[in-house]
């Protein structure tokens, strides 16, 4: 297996997993169990970019990372918005492990301003937004700065996805690669 368990522990991050809660845009629980994976080579960029905002006085929060197909095929058949989410018959860099959720939090565990929330379906989520605070602009570019340094390519309507270079040169992969599946154990695609 190419996915890598992503940590407290083992990356200095926060893990709030959004999609193993119902503080996501469904408002229920997509996964049963909250877990954090990435494709070997995206954790490298994940932990090169982690040292970067750590010398700055940041960490991360991450909301997402890989998604199986089958959760795809949830969150696309709730809202099915190819302006910020992936078809599932496409396939998403989630979906292949080399994509994350993530912002930036402070030394107390705030977030920085972002001017909207994550997974916020709306054009102030996207990057370059001027209808946000200057605040939340410099936070917005600060997180894009670290990410791309590190490998990331960013997603231009979500302030908070970031991608591995080429990711639809990796393949999909589906809940059976993990040996704990994230997916309740009655999901079909």
């Amino acid at each position: 297996m190419n996915l890598v368990e992503i940590t407290p522990d083992n990356h200095d991050i926060t893990l709030n997993i959004a999609y193993a809660t119902t503080d996501n845009f469904t408002g229920a629980p997509v996964y049963r169990r909250s877990g954090c994976y990435l494709h070997k080579k995206a954790e490298k960029c994940l932990k090169k970019a982690s040292g970067y905002a750590k010398k700055l006085g940041y960490r991360f929060k991450i909301y997402d990372a890989f998604r199986p197909t089958e959760a795809q095929w949830v969150l696309w058949n709730h809202t099915p918005d190819p302006m910020f989410l992936a078809d599932p018959r496409h396939g998403s860099p989630h979906s292949r492990g080399v994509a994350v959720d993530l912002t930036l939090i402070d030394e107390t565990g705030k977030d920085l301003e972002m001017g909207t929330g994550f997974d916020t379906f709306h054009p102030k989520s996207h990057h370059g937004n001027v209808n946000v605070s200057p605040e939340a602009q410099r936070n917005r570019h600060l997180l894009m700065g670290i990410m791309t340094l590190s490998g990331w390519n960013f997603y231009q309507n979500e302030w908070w996805h970031y991608q591995l270079f080429n990711s639809q040169n990796y393949p999909l992969l589906s809940d059976s690669v993990l040996l704990d599946g994230l997916m309740p154990l009655n999901t079909k695609t």
